[in-house]
């Protein structure tokens, strides 16, 4: 059963929240890196152990997006916006894009958005410790199949957090500047329609479900709704 877009969205990430499945995380060796390498890797062998298979639990129905001609026969452009909107939605709130714009201070992983292991935070500045500009497959025994990896993997600034809000309100704050980045609504287009970070999100690396549709269609889809009014559902 597909989950219903205007329900909040879970708040992971809090501290005390146990984890469902394991985390395999296996660093770099770099000697900026080696206590982190011990660190990342043993968690990925201890926690393994422990964990149940993976679950793929946001694999209903969301793997494809309309586009904007599914929407023609809605003649109130307000109402066509909003459905549109909706649509985006199934990006939007996809694991690959909430994971890095968690409500807390630390980030998530895999489909059920558990806590990142081994611990990462908002203001620790250690993400590059193991990921690396580009996706990394891994090579030993673990329980994730690849590190994921860009030139600027971070998380979402905390104004930009939707973990824990309806799609309306990720609507909303994808309109307001101060909350989207200082964007206007073309430059939203361009950031979703474009942007190499976002894009990454159809190429995740090995393990991992890519978004819903394509960056193109995505882009799309943006468009149409700009030009019905940027109406929120």
């Amino acid at each position: 059963m597909a989950r219903d877009l205007n329900e909040p969205l879970p708040r992971w990430g809090q501290e005390g929240r146990p984890l469902k499945h394991g985390s395999a995380i296996r660093c770099r060796q770099s000697s900026a890196a080696k206590v982190m390498r011990r660190i990342c890797y043993a968690s990925s062998l201890v926690v393994g152990l422990i964990a149940a298979p993976a679950a793929t639990a946001w694999a209903q129905n969301t793997t494809d997006l309309r586009p904007p001609s599914a929407f023609e026969n809605i003649s109130d452009p307000q109402t066509r916006s909003r459905a549109i909107f909706s649509e985006i939605g199934k990006v939007l709130t996809h694991p690959r894009c909430i994971n890095c714009h968690p409500a807390g201070d630390r980030p998530t992983q895999a489909n059920d958005m558990h806590p990142h292991n081994p611990p990462a935070w908002r203001t620790a500045g250690t993400c590059f410790s193991c990921h690396t500009s580009r996706n990394y497959t891994l090579q030993e025994r673990a329980t994730y199949r690849s590190i994921p990896g860009h030139d600027r993997w971070f998380l979402a600034p905390i104004e930009m957090a939707w973990q824990g809000k309806t799609i309306s309100q990720i609507c909303e704050q994808l309109k307001h500047p101060q909350r989207n980045g200082g964007r206007n609504l073309e430059l939203l287009h361009d950031h979703l329609a474009h942007d190499d970070l976002v894009a990454w999100g159809w190429h995740p690396g090995e393990g991992r479900d890519p978004a819903p549709g394509s960056q193109e269609q995505l882009g799309d889809l943006a468009r149409a709704w700009i030009e019905t009014g940027s109406v929120c559902p």
